[in-house]
């Protein structure tokens, strides 16, 4: 067992390694992530009826499928249906959000580290490290949103680049954690 803070070091400069990648692959790289997400052809007539709404997430049509006659049901399934997260007023920090971000990273490696802690002692080769703290870093970024494609929708195109980004971050803390490990 390693004892958590004895790993401050990786979970610092994993965090630290992820943030940059992904700022790279969201920034940086223009065919990646940059047409993930779609201009609406109406966007000002939408932007128009939620101006009113306050934040939080929405689903439309709200429907309770249990008390749903056939016909309501048949209506709905015609479509469109939509997950919709409201940000309202539209106030957005960009320094305020990578400071967030920033925080989950670190609270992320500090999770792999203590699963990689209790499983492994000090002194632990490279491999064995890089295996354990890789999966869990694996586990915590690759598969977070194939459930968002499964029930809502997203598409599937999107989520296998985050898969892929998933992969990548959890190979850097892999890495990290390998090479930092106390001996």
């Amino acid at each position: 067992m390693t004892p958590l803070p004895l790993l401050w070091l990786p979970i610092l400069v994993s965090a630290v390694f992820v943030f940059i990648a992904a700022n790279l692959l969201w920034m940086a790289l223009p065919f990646w992530h940059r047409k993930d997400y779609h201009r609406l052809g109406n966007e000002g007539t939408i932007l128009g009826a939620l101006r009113d709404v306050r934040s939080g997430q929405y689903v439309a049509p709200m429907m309770d499928w249990k008390n749903t006659t056939p016909e309501q049901r048949a209506e709905a399934q015609k479509g469109p249906m939509a997950t919709i997260i409201v940000r309202n007023p539209g106030t957005f920090s960009f320094p305020a959000t990578l400071l967030k971000y920033f925080i989950f990273l670190i609270v992320v490696s500090t999770f792999v580290a203590y699963l990689t802690g209790v499983t492994l002692a000090p002194g632990t080769d490279y491999m064995r490290v890089f295996r354990v703290a890789g999966t869990a870093g694996v586990l915590a970024y690759a598969f977070n949103s194939i459930a968002d494609s499964i029930w809502y929708g997203k598409p599937w195109s999107v989520t296998f680049k985050t898969v892929i980004d998933g992969v990548i971050f959890g190979l850097l803390i892999a890495g990290t954690f390998g090479w930092l490990w106390p001996r």
